[in-house]
């Protein structure tokens, strides 16, 4: 499929997506979340795919939404139209998503990095919710996700102040897994995904749902349900596999199955 506002392509067992708005700062405008869940809905469904990175320029992640796409809309048209509703579509894929975040990752390009299931930044990268500063605050869960990954008091100040994050003070924040130079972020990436890709993929769609089960639920349906993931593994033949040569001294040889 042709895409206009993101790049994709394959490498290996990993899917990479690149946002493509660069004369906009890859704002996030409707026919960009469109393209970039079909993107990955392809992904998802491509049984070579074992992960998928999710990245944009050295400048820009994403500077947020479009604020031409949204400044004339009504109230009516905002709730009834539910524009950002097809967003949480990125949330919802089987396969793990790595967000690669260079440069500017504010408002709804913050919010996008937070619903991929992991996010590594370059030294240049920059954190913020400053929705405040235009009359209106976070929509696409900049006020629920960044209060469970960084605590509420950390998450009122940037939401109340439009205050942003560096890179160092969003790893300090468990805001991002790790920070690597500008120049290394895409390969480090891709070795990411390369490493997932070994694993079994069932597996990895097991462990990704309980991970999720513990960030999106309570403590005691987070344990039911890794129990129950936990049980389903023994139905794997990956599982028989992975448990063997680890008795035999030896690398597994997953089948995804």
């Amino acid at each position: 499929m042709a895409y206009e506002t993101i790049l994709v392509e394959t490498r290996g067992h990993v899917g990479l997506v690149r946002l493509n708005r660069p004369k906009a700062l890859n704002a996030l405008n409707s026919q960009l979340i469109a393209e970039l869940t079909e993107a990955l809905k392809a992904y998802d469904a491509d049984p070579e795919i074992a992960a998928v990175v999710v990245t944009g320029t050295d400048k820009a992640f994403a500077a947020g939404a479009d604020i031409k796409e949204m400044a004339s809309k009504s109230y009516v048209e905002a709730s009834f139209g539910d524009f950002i509703a097809p967003w949480q579509a990125v949330a919802q894929r089987k396969k793990p998503i790595i967000a690669a975040v260079a440069g500017y990752a504010l408002g709804g390009g913050c919010e996008l990095a937070m619903m991929c299931d992991l996010v590594i930044c370059a030294d240049n990268a920059k954190f913020g919710q400053p929705e405040i500063n235009l009359g209106t605050i976070p929509g696409a869960g900049g006020t629920q996700r960044l209060t469970r990954l960084i605590g509420k008091s950390k998450a009122m100040e940037m939401v109340l102040t439009g205050r942003m994050l560096d890179a160092e003070a969003a790893e300090r924040a468990n805001l991002v897994a790790r920070v690597v130079p500008v120049d290394n972020l895409l390969d480090e990436a891709l070795k990411l995904g390369d490493t997932i890709a070994e694993k079994s993929k069932p597996v990895v769609a097991m462990a990704k749902q309980a991970i999720n089960a513990a960030y999106e639920t309570t403590l005691e349906t987070g344990l039911k349900t890794e129990r129950q993931l936990f049980y389903g593994t023994f139905a794997t033949e990956d599982r028989r596999e992975g448990m063997a040569a680890f008795a035999d001294k030896r690398s597994p040889e997953f089948q995804d199955r």
